[in-house]
């Protein structure tokens, strides 16, 4: 692991610790990630050659954790609402430009910017707030304990035993004995952080191996995805604002599909 890596680890777990704790430091930083992901996905787009709308969708973006933490609801399906005016600015954004070409790919890209960057990673918001005061932070610790520890742990055996690729016309350097090993660091930072999970419900330690098993699983999902975008803009990192780990979409990509998974169990599970 390399100096860089271990200072931007450092620097990540310190301002994660107290944004997690502070309400309004965990909506800056979740803002300031969103809006950093978002940039770097629309930029690794225009190097493609797509006429995407990076800066609307970068602001339509930041709106989404900004009305999540404050509770802000025009209406009764005020999400839905959200995703039909966003999808109107873009398109009237179109038909003001000259050239049409490309039009319907720089629309879907942008309006798929915006959902994977912004929305799925404004879970993190709604599981903080599922549970009222330190509750709602310990689920939040969980969660972001189960996929990271899970990045960690296929770094350190991939690096260390890795010798079967996973997927390589996706990810060249992921390995299977990396995928088992973040599996195994998944399920243990689970077991280790079950009483982070609401003491009524309980759970025996079977069934938090299991979540830590899934959620893991779901992180590496997320972790793939990513590396697919990656390869088909011919990029190897996001960015490069994290010496020895790339960009901001290099470390949230695992916790864009854990965190709506997580949200959605919980929910449903605390009735």
């Amino acid at each position: 692991m390399s100096k860089g890596r271990i200072f931007s680890s450092v620097v990540i777990i310190f301002l994660t610790t107290i944004a997690v704790i502070y309400d309004w430091s965990a909506l800056a930083l979740i803002l300031l990630l969103t809006i950093g992901g978002l940039y770097e996905f629309f930029y690794m787009i225009k190097k493609k050659g797509i006429p995407v709308y990076g800066y609307t969708g970068i602001l339509i973006g930041a709106l989404i954790p900004l009305s999540i933490h404050g509770g802000f609801e025009l209406t009764r399906n005020w999400e839905l609402l959200f995703i039909v005016l966003a999808f109107l600015t873009v398109l009237i954004l179109q038909f003001a430009r000259k050239d049409n070409s490309n039009a319907i790919v720089g629309i879907s890209t942008t309006m798929f910017g915006v959902f994977y960057v912004s929305w799925l990673f404004s879970f993190l918001i709604k599981i903080r707030f599922l549970l009222p005061g330190i509750e709602g932070v310990k689920l939040l610790y969980f969660i972001l304990l189960v996929t990271k520890c899970g990045d960690i742990g296929a770094l350190l055996i991939g690096s260390w035993l890795g010798k079967h690729p996973l997927f390589p016309r996706v990810s060249p350097n992921k390995s299977i004995e990396g995928s088992l090993g973040s599996f195994g660091f998944s399920i243990a930072a689970a077991l280790l952080a079950r009483s982070f999970l609401p003491e009524s419900l309980n759970f025996p330690l079977w069934h938090v191996a299991a979540m830590g098993a899934f959620f893991g699983g779901i992180g590496q999902i997320g972790d793939l995805s990513e590396s697919l975008i990656k390869r088909d803009c011919h990029v190897k990192d996001s960015g490069k604002l994290l010496p020895g780990m790339g960009g901001i979409l290099d470390v949230i990509d695992s916790l864009l599909f854990a965190g709506p998974a997580f949200y959605l169990y919980m929910s449903s599970v605390l009735g």
